[in-house]
């Protein structure tokens, strides 16, 4: 098995997986003691459209093909499979939050992008709506609804692996959150409350 289908393969098990955490209301990835942020909600009409438009498309394939059983099952497997993973994908997002810590940032988008910032190395963060993202080399982009809330800039590159696994260095995060102030004031509090303290002077 190649890296690429491992890849692809894992990427389809944590969409699964998270039709079932959402039906149970399990996040992954908030330890105790961790703030979580939702992005889920400006993304749910179209995916919840796009689903509807599945349900009817596979009632449609369904009459018409009642007539050849083979190409019927075949064609109505499709259609269910592709219904799940759209409903998976969106529960992923829901599933899958940003997350503050003490010592990291994660910043995630559904099944296929989670990167984790160590606090140390962000080097500002603040509220920035934008609604057009050029691809920029050493920059991720993680828009909702073609929408980001929040820039955070880093002192530091971390490393982040595209879904079909080449490796990027990235320098600045624009990402969205439900309530991107909450997410901005959380983590210039938690930076403030964990920064080292500075070495006592010399005595006199």
């Amino acid at each position: 098995m190649t890296a690429w289908v491992r890849r692809v393969a894992g990427h389809e098990a944590r969409v699964f997986v998270s039709l079932l955490r959402w039906v149970a209301r399990r996040r992954h990835g908030v330890p105790a003691g961790a703030e979580a942020f939702a992005y889920a909600r400006g993304q749910a009409v179209m995916m919840y459209s796009f689903a509807f438009v599945c349900v009817v498309e596979s009632f449609g394939m369904w009459a018409l093909l009642r007539h050849w059983p083979t190409l019927h099952h075949i064609v109505l497997f499709l259609d269910v499979y592709t219904v799940l993973m759209v409903l998976g994908l969106h529960a992923a997002s829901v599933t899958r939050p940003h997350v503050v810590t003490d010592d990291a940032l994660r910043v995630r988008r559904a099944a296929h992008i989670d990167v984790r910032i160590p606090l140390e190395r962000i080097a500002a963060v603040r509220r920035e709506n934008r609604y057009t993202h050029t691809p920029c080399e050493g920059e991720l982009n993680l828009d909702i609804g073609s929408q980001t809330s929040i820039t955070v800039e880093l002192t530091a590159p971390v490393r982040h692996f595209t879904f079909l696994g080449r490796p990027k260095d990235i320098h600045l995060v624009r990402l969205h959150a439900e309530d991107p102030d909450a997410l901005v004031r959380a983590l210039h509090l938690t930076r403030a409350r964990t920064a080292p303290s500075p070495s006592p002077g010399r005595p006199g």
